[in-house]
């Protein structure tokens, strides 16, 4: 798989999380709207094996557009919403 940061996944990911409590189903462990979801959230929803979503949020968090939180053996993801605006930003004025 490409290492690329645009993928048709990685931005249904972004949009699901949103609204994380509507997208995904209740979690065992934390809230999705405070924590964020677990891989295997994402990778059930994407249909794939939770491996190929890990590639796809680490990315994600790496480029700093998710924020991670570690609850017991578990990391969950969450949008973070001010790099993503300061993203829009950059592109909307031609970087």
């Amino acid at each position: 798989m490409l290492r690329t940061p645009v993928s048709q996944r990685r931005l249904d990911i972004l949009e699901w999380l949103k609204d994380p409590v509507v997208q995904f189903p209740a979690q065992r462990h934390g809230c999705p709207a405070e924590d964020g979801v677990t891989a295997e959230a994402v990778a059930a929803k994407l249909g794939v094996r939770r491996q190929v979503a890990d590639t796809h949020l680490e990315l994600l968090a790496d480029l700093g557009l998710l924020r991670t939180r570690r609850i017991r053996r578990r990391v969950y993801y969450r949008r973070d919403e001010v790099r993503i605006a300061e993203v829009a930003r950059m592109f909307e004025k031609g970087w």
